[in-house]
């Protein structure tokens, strides 16, 4: 593959500038490797799924919360060129928005495209912008056993930005590449909705097709209804008085008669129908579990407890633990290989998760535990002294028997202490 030369009086800068202001979105390789070419498949669930669209949002806003701090001999770093990078990293984006950014490519995609920006030439970067990874394509190098050789800091790998002007080429030296395990490509990311295709199709036909019914209220929902028969004519002054009693007619709007003596009957759902629904709850919940979220995180709530009870915030927390610090922690682990590594850092990259208050044990648990670990001699009162910044007491050593308050050793000092 062959650049093509990008026009001299357009920079490189300017021409990944306004890429990243388009909106136009082609399509990614959602469907690339289990569609059946011969059916539909959707290829950006983003745009077009409702709830992947809010899935998404909710893992990157709340990966977004957590504080990426940068840390020097297990002090943290507060000034310097570092710290302004992370802090603001171009003159568009904030230390949120690329926590974001990353965070939703990742999710979309399975991958994320750091790039150093038009004016870099090397050592620590000065500007790090987001890029697109459905526009970015690479050229695979091989080693001389014919593996291919595109890893670490991608010195062997060529890529390109796919604009409106030509392929524009960028180093893997100016690179940051995110990326999730790919069982079908040791190179790129995969689309972690690849396996709910036949899901969110599903979806996106029944979202449609319920769309179209109320925009022409192919059914009625009742019926007027006897079992004589009738004439048109008076068919049509029935309609004009229910008409002119219940309701206006319009194009959305309609009413059957069928004969004198007339009863209304509601159209009920069907079987059929709940079963559909059924469906629908089902590729909820798939959707939901593939990125890791829990219901109530998601404001679902199926049962009649309330959203804000102790399940809630047992699943909050869940949501943390299980989800959001496993995927934090591998983008410590791809910063650390693919940025301080590679530029000999002392500094390494952190996120600082103290002020996050689904994470903050509720007090009053915390000393229930804590008294519980204390009785059956599993810490002293001085080890829960220090751990809570406190000075500990002269005879916090001890451990006493909880009934009667004999010291373990034997030794009848320490009794009258409380």
């Amino acid at each position: 593959m062959k650049a093509k030369k990008v026009p001299g009086t357009i920079s490189i800068f300017k021409a990944i500038k306004s890429l990243l202001s388009l909106t136009d979105v082609k399509a990614s390789s959602f469907d690339d490797d289990f569609a059946d070419n011969s059916q539909f498949s959707l290829s950006d669930p983003y745009r077009f799924h409702a709830w992947v669209n809010i899935a998404v949002n909710i893992l990157a806003r709340n990966v977004a919360r957590a504080k990426f701090c940068i840390y020097k001999g297990g002090e943290e770093i507060v000034k310097g060129p570092l710290f302004d990078l992370f802090r603001r990293p171009n003159e568009l984006m904030s230390r949120f928005d690329i926590w974001k950014e990353t965070t939703g490519w990742w999710a979309m995609e399975g991958e994320a495209f750091w790039w150093f920006g038009s004016t870099y030439s090397g050592g620590v970067p000065k500007e790090i912008y987001i890029l697109n990874p459905r526009r970015m394509i690479h050229e695979i190098s091989h080693n001389v056993s014919g593996l291919p050789d595109c890893r670490g800091a991608g010195k062997n790998c060529r890529w390109y930005y796919q604009s409106d002007m030509g392929l524009v080429p960028i180093l893997g030296d100016e690179l940051v590449h995110f990326r999730d395990w790919n069982p079908w490509d040791e190179i790129r990311g995969v689309n972690p909705l690849i396996a709910l295709n036949l899901e969110l199709t599903q979806d996106f036909y029944a979202n449609r097709a319920n769309s179209h019914l109320l925009r022409n209220n192919a059914v009625p929902q009742g019926v007027l209804k006897t079992e004589q028969a009738i004439r048109p004519e008076e068919a049509d002054a029935i309609e004009r008085r229910w008409l002119s009693k219940y309701g206006a007619e319009s194009s959305t709007r309609k009413i059957a008669v069928l004969g004198k003596g007339t009863e209304f009957q509601a159209i009920t759902v069907t079987p059929e129908a709940m079963r559909f629904l059924d469906i629908k709850k089902w590729n909820l919940y798939a959707i939901l579990a593939r990125y890791g979220i829990p219901p109530r995180v998601a404001y679902i709530n199926d049962k009649t407890t309330s959203l804000s009870g102790q399940d809630s915030k047992q699943q909050h927390t869940a949501f943390w633990e299980f989800t959001l610090i496993p995927l934090l922690n591998q983008f410590e682990s791809i910063l650390e290989s693919q940025f301080f590594s590679r530029f000999n850092l002392r500094e390494e990259g952190k996120f600082f998760l103290g002020d996050i208050p689904e994470l903050q044990t509720n007090e009053t648990e915390q000393s229930k535990r804590d008294i519980a670990e204390i009785r059956a001699g599993l810490r002293t009162i001085n080890d829960v002294l220090r751990e809570r910044g406190r000075e500990p007491k002269p005879w916090g050593d001890v451990w006493f028997r909880d009934k009667n308050l004999i010291p373990v050793d034997g030794s009848t000092e320490g009794k009258s202490h409380e």
